[in-house]
């Protein structure tokens, strides 16, 4: 079955294999073009080789960096500004030229509550990339960039209500607040089928692992918890104007 061509866009490494690993390896394993892009951490500093491991595993292709600094990390892009005091117009700009180039069918990214975690940077991601595939669409934006790109779909990796309630004590550390959805806003994907591909990739986030976030609770989860934590991933479906029909297998409208 021939499946669309996606874009994701993330803002840390790692957040592409935790939030969408079990969506791209299920694109790339059908064919379709997979990439991310990443909007913090720079060229020399550790977390790129294993993003660019990541990737790999998931058949996304090499790290495309926008090169800001994490909110809480300045080492991650030495002597950058910080994403989130990044000036919008300059980051939208990257991202229309990666949009341009790749020129794909869905893009995915987090939804504006910044995933369960609700982290910043999480948050200034979503919004910079709903503004440029706006105007990457648009012929009289960025015209030096190239042809303007329509996407078919832009979907926001999320958590309902439900879910969160089962899954937050083992995604999140005691005491932190879950950000979620309304159940029946969110389409809820198997990746069951590619979750040994999944976990490879956020595996190879090693620093991570080594430090306990999530990926090091992932290693170190019994099997049957690796697949409630990260066997299903949900996403929010972000109407675009003059959106076209996919080429299959397209998520459906949000319930009322």
């Amino acid at each position: 079955m021939e499946l669309p061509d996606v874009l994701g866009v993330f803002a840390h490494p790692d957040d592409e294999s935790l939030a969408a690993g079990g969506l791209l390896a299920r694109h790339a394993a059908a064919g379709a073009r997979t990439a991310v892009v990443t909007a913090t951490w720079a060229e020399g500093t550790h977390r790129v080789p294993e993003l660019a491991r990541a990737l790999a595993v998931l058949g996304a292709g090499a790290p495309r960096l926008l090169g800001y600094a994490d909110a809480k990390v300045p080492e991650s892009a030495p002597g950058a500004a910080r994403l989130l005091d990044a000036p919008v117009a300059g980051a939208v700009r990257q991202l229309v030229a990666q949009l341009r180039g790749f020129r794909p069918d869905w893009v995915v990214t987090h939804d504006a509550h910044g995933g369960l975690t609700g982290h910043p940077d999480h948050r200034r991601t979503h919004r910079l990339t709903v503004l440029a595939v706006r105007a990457a669409a648009l012929p009289g934006r960025y015209p030096e960039l190239g042809e303007p790109v329509r996407v078919r779909r832009l979907l926001l990796a999320t958590h309902p209500a439900g879910a969160a309630r089962e899954l937050a004590p083992l995604l999140l550390r005691p005491g932190r607040t879950a950000h979620v959805v309304p159940d029946g806003e969110a389409w809820a994907l198997d990746v069951s089928p590619w979750l040994e591909r999944k976990l490879a990739a956020v595996f190879a986030h090693r620093s991570e692992v080594e430090r306990g976030a999530l990926p090091g609770r992932l290693a170190a989860a019994a099997p049957a918890d690796r697949v409630r934590m990260a066997g299903t991933e949900w996403y929010q479906l972000r109407p675009l104007p003059g959106a076209g029909a996919d080429r299959a297998d397209g998520p459906p409208a949000p319930r009322s």
